[in-house]
């Protein structure tokens, strides 16, 4: 008899999972989405509509054997998932993979909705961004550099402007590597301000047309005519807030042994976003975790240990485009990490943000 293995997220982390167990067991995925969103790809995919199918990748085309169904955990326990729809789905393993939400246009606005319908969002922004001639970034973590580098190479003569309470850009990574940073964005016309937010929010909506005027903390008056907010990643757990699987961090994460198992199970683990580690919240280590619990369920699967340990590192990895051209990144080297040649970041991201890694893993065309 085979065994069951159910994952919950079909994101960066949980469709691997599913992709290498699926000629091993009895594969579910459970995800309420049609597609997996690349969101590595989606702010390119707001600046450049053409390109912007390159994002989604259909769950249709993920798995041989096993299922996928549309549709959302509403609790998990050591048995198995309840879904919104009522319907029970018993595991003998179960992988919980459910990520961290993040505001539109790095996440879609409404995850359950269909590529049709996230690709009419992204080509509306894309018409009212066009039409501003001065935007406002709040945040200036990769997501908001990202976004300003990906508006100033489709249109150079835009002003743009990020604001960010933070007094540094990119804390903890190689100075060198934040040196060449605050270059490129000098070099690109961004204009960066740190140690300083707003006294509220615009009244317009983020990623709405609307000309407006905030004022800073230190009293500045700023005027724009679209603004975006790149901040506020909140973890998907909601739906273990019942406890019948385990109590959450004050953090709201799930506490994990090494080998990735939630506390206190051997068939349960959490990967990602959600699990209570020190990683970043960022889709190369989700990846990373998901290699080690596809490690431990084939030994479990084959009636032996598993070994597959992971250990958190203090180094940070980065590969942070700015547009087609520019960019900046910071890699594990023999010595610790190294900063990454503008070149380096362009072949392996910049290019075409893993368009061709997840055309692979789904079996897409």
């Amino acid at each position: 008899m085979n065994h069951t293995v159910v994952i919950v997220g079909g994101g960066y982390g949980g469709s691997l999972v599913a992709k290498e167990l699926d000629p091993e067991a009895d594969v579910t995925l459970i995800d309420p989405r049609e597609a997996f969103v690349n969101a590595a790809a989606s702010l390119r995919a707001l600046t450049r509509p053409d390109w912007a199918h390159n994002a989604f990748f259909s769950f249709a085309t993920l798995l041989q054997r096993g299922r996928v169904i549309r549709d959302r955990a509403v609790s998990a326990d050591p048995k198995g998932v309840t879904l919104a729809s009522g319907e029970r789905v018993e595991a003998d393993y179960l992988v919980l993979a459910t990520g961290s939400g993040y505001t539109y246009p790095a996440k879609p606005r409404h995850a359950s909705t269909s590529i049709a319908q996230q690709l009419d969002d992204l080509r509306e922004t894309n018409r009212e961004l066009a039409g501003a001639d001065r935007v406002l970034i709040l945040g200036a973590g990769p997501v908001g550099l990202e976004l300003a580098g990906e508006i100033k190479d489709v249109w150079p003569d835009k002003y743009v402007l990020i604001l960010d309470k933070a007094d540094q850009l990119l804390p903890g990574f190689l100075p060198e590597v934040r040196g060449e940073l605050r270059h490129q964005l000098d070099e690109l016309g961004i204009d960066v301000r740190l140690g300083t937010g707003l006294t509220t929010l615009p009244a317009v909506g983020s990623g709405r047309a609307g000309s407006f005027e905030v004022t800073t903390d230190t009293g500045e008056r700023i005027v724009a005519d679209i603004w975006f907010q790149a901040f506020g990643v909140e973890i998907n757990t909601g739906y273990l807030a019942d406890g019948c699987l385990a109590p959450l961090t004050e953090q709201k994460a799930v506490p994990v042994t090494e080998r990735l198992n939630v506390q206190g199970y051997d068939h349960v683990y959490a990967i990602g976003d959600i699990a209570a580690l020190p990683d970043p919240k960022m889709a190369s280590y989700a990846m990373t975790h998901a290699g080690i619990v596809v490690r431990n369920i084939t030994a479990q699967l084959a009636g032996d240990q598993p070994e597959a340990v992971h250990t958190p590192t203090s180094e940070r990895r980065i590969l942070l485009p700015l547009g087609t051209r520019s960019g900046i990144g910071q890699l594990p080297a023999p010595d610790g990490v190294a900063a990454a040649t503008a070149q380096t970041v362009y072949q392996r991201k910049g290019a075409d943000l893993f368009t061709a890694r997840f055309a692979s893993r789904f079996g897409a065309t």
